[in-house]
Order: C-alpha cells, then structure tokens, then sequence
C-alpha cells in the first residue's frame, strides 16, 4: 500500500516547472540535492541564488516522523501551539523505549508493562490530532519509514538524527530537533542553512566479503565525524547504481556520522524494484514519469568537480571490509590491519559480543547475507564464541525472515532474537555483567560506538562493521580475525574456512506480514481529551520559558566541557529515556557525562556560590534558584550525535544561557536557537584557554544583538582579572525573534494568537 499517493503526485506534477525554473535561475546544470530542495522552497519556484553554507531559506518539507523518546517532547510542545491537527502527514513510531535482555516476546511485553502510560499518550495525541501511529514491536522508525514513506524527490524531516535514512530512496530526509518538527506540524516554514554539496564517485562494483556498509566506514575515515557537517552528501556513478536500495539507506544512515545534513542517492532501477517490492507500484510508475529529474543532471556527474563543493572517488571493486572504532564511528581499520594497531592501542582482541540490526543495517539482504556465515558455521560444526544478538528492523522484516528460516540457522547459533526496536544500538540493553565496568569488547553492525553508549560501561569497546563481519568474526571470538584469510577450527578439530557471504536483495518470495502494526488515527480527533498527571514520574504539561533578555551579567561557569562532548554526553539515553516526556526529571541527567577539563572527571563541578563540588545538574539548580544564569563552555564538534533535543531543554530548564564553544554539531546549535538559548562560538578559539573554574561572565552589548555581528563577553576571573572577547553567532533575523521571545515555540503561540 502507498501512503499519502496524493502528496506523492502532488510533489511530482510541480517537480518539472520548479525545477526548470532553478536550473535558468542558478544558469548551469543541477545536483539532485539541488533539485529537491529548490522543488520544496516556501516561496514556490526559485526567485533567486542561494549561497551554500550562507544563506538562510525557508523550506516545506513534504512529512515528518517522530520516534517514541523525542515524540513526547515534540507532541507536548505541539499541544501547546493551539492546531486542531497537523499540517503535513506525521507519524509516531515506538522503537526506542523496549529493553533488551532476554528475547523478543517478553521484552515487549516488559515495556508494555513498564511504559504504557508513554505508549497511551503518543497513541492518544495522534489519534486526537491525525499523526500515524505505530505500535511497539512494528519495527525501527527508519525501516519503517523506508519500506512504507520514503519516495525519490521528496522531503522530510525528523526528530532523530538518522532520519537520513531514507536517503537511500532518494529523498532529502534530515534529522531536526522536536520543535522544528513542531514549526512544521503547524503548517510553518521550516528553516535551514542551504548546504553545502559534497559528491562522492562511486565506480567498480562490490564483491566478496565488502559490503554497503563498507563503503561509509570508509568515507567516516576520510571525513571524521565532522567533515560533512552543513553539507549533503550526494553519491552518483555506476557503483552507486549497482547497490540495492537497502545497501544504499545503511550508507545514507551512517552519514549523520560524518556530521553530514544528509545524504542521498539518484533514482534507479535498484530503488524502482524496492519500491515494487514493498508494495509501491503507483509510486514507481509515478517516479518513472519524471525520472531524470529525480537525480543529478548528466552534465554534473561527468564534471563534478564543477559543482560540488569537493568530491571523493571510491572504486568499490577495490574496496576492502573495514572495522571502524573504538569510540568514535570515524576511527577505520580494514580487516587484516586490526592486529598490530590493537596491540599498540591496547584494544581487547577477544570479542564478548556480536550484534547485528539496528536501523543501519536491518533489511532483509543484511539478515540473509548474515544468516549465509552463520549456516556454514552450523554445517561446518563451528562453536560460536562471542555471544550474539539480533535486533531486525520491522515486523515485515522479521515476518519475512522467519517465514524464510534465516532467523532459524541464528537460533541454531544460539542467538538472541530481540524485540524489532532500537534495543542496544541506543543504550536499552540490560547486558548482564556491565556493572562491573571490565574491560571488554564488542562488535555491531549499529551507527554509534561512542562510550557508554551500548550498555552504560564506559570500558566496553565497541567496534562498527558490516552484519556479515560482525557474524564471522563473532563466531571466531577474535576482533582480528580475517575471514578472507583465517581459518578456525571446529567441534571434530577441523580446520575450516568460511566461504564468501552471499544473500538476496529482496525476499525470493517476497515481503510477507500479519500485522505490520500501524494504527490509522481517526478521522476527526477533535473530541478526545488528553490527560497528563500532574504527579506522573514519565509525563509532564510544559510551561512555556521565559525570555532571557538582553542583560547578562555576573553569570557563573557550569562547566568547561573537556574534549569530545556529543548529545550522549549531554543527555544520555539508556535508563533515562523513561523520563523523556518529563522535562524537569530528565534534566538530572544534564551533562552528567561531561568531563570538567579542570578535574578531568564527570558529573563533578565546582558551585561558586558554595566552594563545594558536586554534581552538574544539582549545581546549576542551585544558580537556578539564586537567580543567577549560568554558562556552559565547549570544545570541537559540541552537541554531535543524536538530534535529541532534550540535550537543549535541559540546559534551558535549568538556567543556562548560554553556550559557547569552539564549533556545533547542525543538529545541536539549532536546538539551542529554538530554546531560546545564545549558542555561541569563539572567535578566536584559543579564548577556550582563557576560561577559568571561578569564571563569572558578562555579555557587554548583548542589548545590540543582530545577524553578522559580533557579540562582546568580559570574562572577570576570580582575582579580579578581566578578559574581553568577541563571540561569533550564526543567528539571523527571525532567530533572534525566537531569542527576544524565550523560545520558537513561545514565537509561533503568539503569531497564532
């Protein structure tokens, strides 16, 4: 079935007019970034040249896609704004509240038991506001969304940061913090920088044991996880039409990785057949209409350097497997060099875990070409030595594969077939023995390794690579071993040889499912009241923040965050993803996992007002409470990871007014923006240096606060000693707005009223 065809049409049928106007507007060939973004302008057809990475412009995305722990936040503040339903297609998918620890059935039914108060909620808010509801246990929003509204040419936002997924469609699809899916929600604009285009090449074709995944573990390696940030990444070239649609969503999934805004691919035969193959046959021939210009003009592929911004090649015939980590998805290794650069690193060799799934690598092809390593295990009688775990992506995904066997020849591994939910990938992993911190190792086939972040100890390494690798070399138990090469022995003393991975784009037989576990809303919510407790632990009604003026003075540092500082850091998932709906509990977490570059420990922060450390969030309570504001300073890259927004809200809640660092993750600096908070960076980075522990902060000419301009900090040091220095900010005119009023939610309730 085709979800929103009449959009899907509607999108088209102005496709070829918008587009033709841009490409005599700009007076050269486009990009297929270029072409869908210039399609979904506010303003209808292009009236002028933007600037990459300078201009700001005001787009209308197409749909929107909410995951059960930012829902909360975005649907609480959405019932603030005053709509009697939302402005473009919306759907709630509930993947990220079920823990794994023992199977499928009963850690469903735990979460179901344990979060049902938040499932009845989401459930109700869309019913009341016409918002597609998927149930717990139907899959992982991004697989979700690729196999039922992901569609070449469109737009989408939503709030997680691996939404780009659905770039593997050939959409535009860009993870955003919850209120800017709420400005959209509420028939508004949404705003973004017009990125910067980054091609990357792809010829040969892959082969063996290289997989898709390979290809971003790769390019992870050339960009590091801040390369992509304010561009797309845009792939082209015959290696490109040569990878299934699935192949291509993992690439596009792990883009958020390089801090790219999103990634995406041309239409081609390998989308058309996924598109049929899940039910889409109207989108396909609709797409078929209008193909050329659901990818790259041919002028732009044969000389990219004349279009993009930069441009990477990538033979796929030459590519080899990679392994990328520990604690950063950019660290690349190929298999057959992990050995010496383990040692040196003192990286444990033995494996404890393998893990495939996720929403990067959950497809059908992903499980089979898994499954074909695991089969020649069993028949060749080897003993798994690393325990292992699988989360698939969908029910349909799930159905399919059990209906097929695959899921069998895991269970004759002894493997944990886990609830079709995020599960370890986020944190919501009950893996028995963490608390006792040991060093260890792991390998998944997930997105992120950053610390803590599969099962809260921050001494269990995690490595990325492909499902394939992942199966090989947790059933070898060593994160060196080199299936192309390696040979183990088996249960007889044999020594065996796995053969080549092999798998099938799609299901032979096709997708198959009883209840894909989708919940259409009502066609008129408008009577359905929604109750919040006001003594829930899990759930709490917003007040809206007040604006922070423009005088602040004798603000106290917080925190002077040491190093890499992702939204991991700022607020954590795991455990604390019960409180996601409940902005003042949740706000415990806030920076907790933060190191202090003066003590170089976590959650342990000198309160001025005292002289007594203690924890982050209790200290900034405290200023909270004196009236006094409080400041957070930071390094490189701040706020990189998920698009949690919380990681924004927290510090506002608390009375942080601002943050300013050396540079921002996208995602993160926006959050900010919409908060009502100042996220600011320093002119000369060097200044980080200058901040001391007793700081106290005052903003010199923040009553002149306006685009392009400097703004003017005097740091007085605990001796009296002062420090004057300028701060740079990318705020235009109508965030400033959002500024002056206390947030953008604060802004779009007064225009409404």
């Amino acid at each position: 079935m085709a979800f929103d065809i009449e959009m899907i049409k509607e999108v088209y049928s102005r496709m070829t007019e918008r587009v033709d106007a841009a490409r005599k507007m700009v007076g050269k060939p486009l990009t297929l970034a270029e072409k869908i973004l210039y399609n979904h302008l506010w303003d209808g057809k292009a009236k002028q040249i933007f600037r990459r990475g300078v201009d700001y412009v005001n787009f209308a995305p197409d749909r929107i896609a909410c995951q059960d722990a930012t829902a909360q936040m975005a649907l609480l503040q959405f019932m603030q704004a005053g709509k009697k339903s939302v402005a473009v297609p919306t759907t709630v998918h509930c993947d990220h509240l079920i823990q794994a620890k023992v199977g499928a059935d009963k850690d469903l039914q735990n979460a179901i038991n344990t979060s049902s108060e938040v499932f009845n909620f989401l459930g109700s808010v869309s019913n009341k506001y016409g918002i597609g509801f998927w149930k717990p246990g139907a899959g992982i929003i991004h697989q979700v969304v690729l196999e039922n509204y992901a569609f070449p040419g469109g737009m989408m936002i939503g709030t997680d940061s691996h939404t780009v997924n659905a770039g593997g469609l050939g959409m535009i699809a860009i993870g955003v913090g919850g209120a800017d899916a709420v400005d959209v929600m509420a028939g508004m604009a949404w705003e973004l920088k017009f990125p910067k285009l980054i091609g990357i090449k792809l010829t040969g074709k892959l082969s063996g044991w290289t997989a898709p995944k390979d290809v971003i573990l790769k390019v992870a390696g050339i960009l590091t996880v801040k390369g992509g940030t304010g561009a797309i990444i845009e792939y082209f070239g015959e290696g490109a039409k040569a990878l299934s649609a699935t192949g291509k969503g993992t690439i596009c999934n792990m883009g958020a990785e390089v801090g790219a805004t999103t990634s995406t691919f041309g239409y081609d035969k390998s989308i058309e057949r996924y598109l049929r193959a899940t039910g889409r046959d109207e989108v396909a021939d609709e797409a078929n209409k209008i193909a050329s210009y659901l990818t790259g003009d041919d002028e732009v592929y044969e000389n990219p350097e004349q279009y993009f911004d930069e441009v990477i090649e990538i033979n796929l015939s030459e590519l080899k497997p990679h392994i990328n980590g520990p604690f950063s998805p950019d660290l690349s290794t190929p298999v057959g060099e992990m050995t010496e650069k383990a040692i040196t690193n003192e990286w444990p060799l033995d494996v404890e875990w393998g893990l495939i799934g996720s929403c990067t690598n959950s497809s059908y092809e992903d499980l089979s070409r898994a499954a074909s390593i695991a089969k020649q295990a069993v028949d060749k009688q080897v003993v798994a030595k690393a325990e292992f775990g699988i989360n698939p992506g969908s029910e349909q995904v799930r159905f399919t594969a059990d209906r097929d066997g695959l899921l069998n020849i895991f269970e004759d591994l002894d493997a944990k077939i886990f609830t079709n939910a995020c599960g370890p990938c986020i944190g919501q992993w009950a893996r028995e023995g963490s608390e006792k911190q040991e060093k260890n190792t792991i390998i998944h086939s997930f997105n992120r390794n950053f610390s803590k972040r599969a099962d809260g100890n921050p001494n269990t390494y995690a490595f990325v690579a492909s499902p394939e690798m992942v199966t090989a070399i947790a059933i070898s138990g060593k994160l060196d071993f080199n299936p192309m090469t390696d040979t183990l022995t088996n249960k007889k003393g044999e020594v065996v040889k796995f053969d080549e991975p092999t798998g099938f784009e799609l299901p032979p037989k096709g997708f198959d499912v009883d209840d894909p576990g989708y919940v259409a809303p009502i066609v008129d919510g408008s009577e359905i009241e929604i109750d919040v407790n006001s003594t829930s632990k899990r759930l709490q009604l917003l007040t809206p923040f007040t604006p922070i003026g423009n005088k602040i003075e004798d603000a106290k540092l917080l925190i002077k965050a040491f190093g890499k500082c992702t939204t991991d850091h700022i607020s954590m998932a795991g455990p604390w993803l019960r409180f996601r709906g409940h902005l003042d509990n949740i706000s415990n977490n806030m920076l907790i996992g933060a190191v202090n570059a003066f003590n170089k420990e976590t959650n342990k922060v000198k309160n001025q007002l005292t002289g007594k450390y203690g924890p982050v969030p209790d200290t900034a309570r405290a200023y909270k409470k004196a009236g006094v504001y409080s400041i957070v300073v930071g390094d490189h890259n701040y706020g990189e990871g998920s698009s949690r927004e919380h990681a924004a809200m927290e510090p506002r809640h608390l009375g942080v007014a601002a943050v300013i660092v050396k540079s921002f993750a996208r995602i993160h600096e926006t959050n900010l923006k919409k908060q009502g908070m100042l996220g600011l960076t320093f002119a000369n980075e060097n200044d980080y240096d200058l901040i001391k522990e007793n700081d106290t902060f005052n903003f010199l000419d923040l009553d002149q606060f306006a685009p392009g301009k400097q703004l003017t900090l005097e740091i007085v040091h605990s001796g009296g000693d002062k420090n004057t220095i300028k701060l740079n900010h990318t705020y235009n005119k109508g965030q400033i707005e959002w500024f002056k009023e206390g947030s953008a939610l604060n802004l779009i309730k007064k225009q409404n009223h």
